[in-house]
């Protein structure tokens, strides 16, 4: 990527709009979910995936059934986007609550 391209490509990544919100992982053999929170919707899927396939997530539950039963027995879904206006007042309270909502709702695992 040549300078140019690469500071148009920071700016951009840099200006886009990044949701909070709630997400899950579901194992589908043993039916397992874990439930987390996020302020970047868009790059929590990358960063789980990363420490799991180094061994590295630090959700003991999750990296032993990811070790078990591999990438290809999870699926990552976004459970519920927060809207912006939501978060003025705190983030991580808005973000907590609503990720125990979804903990209450499924009965998984927060992570």
């Amino acid at each position: 990527m040549k300078g140019q391209d690469r500071r148009e490509a920071l700016a951009a990544y840099k200006e886009r709009k990044v949701e909070a919100g709630i997400y899950a992982l579901r194992c589908a053999p043993t039916g397992e979910i874990w439930i987390g929170r996020a302020p970047d919707l868009g790059t929590i899927q990358n960063r789980l995936w990363f420490t799991l396939r180094q061994g590295g997530n630090p959700h003991r539950s999750l990296q032993e059934a990811w070790n078990r039963h591999g990438a290809e027995a999870f699926a990552f879904e976004v459970v519920e986007r927060i809207k912006e206006e939501d978060l003025e007042f705190g983030r991580d309270r808005a973000l907590k609550s609503r990720q125990t909502h979804w903990l209450a709702a499924w009965g998984g695992m927060a992570i």
